[in-house]
């Protein structure tokens, strides 16, 4: 596939899940780090996550420097810059120059337009991953991105043509599922995947909480710059909370069993958060998973004010159960046991472990396909929710949903109306 495909060409290529997401690190890229080297990064989306990625990049090494920085709103870029160089911990490792500092739409290409960036981080909202992450493996740039990868099968795909692409060129690419590098969780995987549990016959997982910040209106801005702004409410831009959020669960789920589930069955609805200040996303999910060898997954996630919170991962096998949530896990059963050892800060760990992947000290990474994969079993649930109807995987990836806008502009945009199961098609 050519390097600069839109998002709408690639629904004509229906590209399968089949790419591997490990190899040998001697295939690595490698960055030589001395006394006098540094690893240089560009932060792509400076709202919080961004920002704080940015923090755990530099932490994760001694080496990073952060020297280019690019956001769609310039007060958004100078709040980062400016939290990120004050701060006593990062600013010896903080040198972006004014020439450095990007904004609007394009801004991404003119950072991945800077030759010295040896890897970027891409966190703005989740709409615009698939076609940075393409740019940025264009631009033969490392990658760390955040979840989710994508808010449509569209974007999947090209989040895994890219991916593979990536692995020709020798780039390193982790995504922000940081639970596949938390001490606790990776101790937990080890003891399920040598069968501690036994076969595993079920398992639960939720992301139930109170709700969520809101950018409230302002007359001067346009509908895409409020919406772009309140990103969260909007299923184009963030893929409704199943996707920004629960996906750390779904993923943990997949991680357990070796792979996506093959069936969606799910309900779920609008029932407190009405106004228009929320867009058009649900506020709360349930979602029946169904896994090639029949297990069936129960997962909920809610943003609801008032109710009980619960943030966790329940598998139940032929020999015990598990349960995981960060910075717990334990398992009930024939081999009782439970994490007590240190725990390292998972934020951190995954720019170590990128890190490392570069400069050819670890194992090579390139995790694309896999949070892919979870990002397509989130799409897959919220598809089903919204429709009322059963989603199969293969439907789900080939389905030719395309969330995007008819233009990349601060322009009118009228809001998507809320879904309504039984009548919104299955597109």
């Amino acid at each position: 596939m050519t390097q600069d495909w839109t998002r709408r060409d690639v629904v004509k290529a229906g590209v399968a899940l089949g790419a591997s997401s490990i190899v040998p690190s001697a295939l690595a890229s490698k960055i030589s780090i001395g006394n006098d080297d540094t690893i240089k990064i560009g932060i792509i989306g400076c709202g919080g996550r961004g920002t704080g990625a940015a923090a755990n990049a530099m932490v994760a090494h001694p080496s990073v420097r952060l020297i280019a920085m690019a956001d769609l709103f310039e007060d958004r870029l100078s709040s980062s810059y400016n939290w990120i160089k004050n701060s006593e911990d990062y600013q010896n490792q903080v040198a972006v120059e004014n020439e450095h500092m990007f904004v609007g739409f394009d801004a991404y290409k003119q950072l991945l337009s800077l030759q010295e960036i040896d890897y970027v981080i891409l966190a703005t909202p989740p709409h615009f991953r698939p076609i940075h992450f393409a740019a940025a493996v264009a631009a033969g740039k490392h990658v760390f991105m955040e979840k989710p990868v994508a808010v449509d099968p569209v974007g999947v795909r090209q989040v895994i043509d890219a991916g593979m692409r990536a692995k020709q060129k020798k780039l390193s690419v982790v995504a922000g599922t940081q639970r596949r590098h938390e001490d606790s969780y990776l101790a937990l995987m080890e003891r399920i995947h040598e069968g501690e549990l036994g076969e595993i016959v079920s398992a639960s997982c939720y992301w139930n909480q109170g709700g969520l910040w809101v950018h409230e209106r302002k007359p001067e801005y346009s509908d895409m710059e409020w919406q772009c702004r309140n990103w969260l409410y909007f299923t184009w831009l963030s893929g409704d909370h199943i996707c920004e959020q629960h996906i750390h669960n779904l993923d943990v789920i997949n991680w357990a069993m070796g792979g996506p589930p093959v069936k969606a069955t799910g309900m779920g609805g609008r029932q407190v958060r009405t106004g228009s200040k929320y867009g058009n996303i649900f506020d709360h999910h349930s979602i029946e998973y169904e896994y090639a060898n029949g297990m069936i997954m129960q997962s909920m996630c809610r943003q609801i004010d008032g109710c009980a919170s619960r943030v966790e991962e329940n598998i139940v096998g032929t020999k015990g159960r598990s349960i995981s949530r960060p910075g717990f896990a334990a398992i009930e059963g024939d081999k009782s046991w439970r994490f007590n050892e240190a725990n390292r800060n998972p934020y951190e760990t995954e720019h170590a472990h990128l890190i490392a992947s570069i400069t050819g000290d670890g194992v090579y990474l390139n995790e694309a396909k896999r949070v892919a994969e979870s990002t397509l079993t989130a799409i897959m649930g919220r598809m089903s929710s919204y429709t009322g109807k059963t989603v199969s995987r293969e439907r789900a990836i080939q389905s030719e949903l395309d969330l995007a806008p008819p233009a990349y502009e601060f322009t009118n945009l009228p809001v998507r109306p809320v879904a309504v199961p039984g009548k919104t098609p299955l597109i």
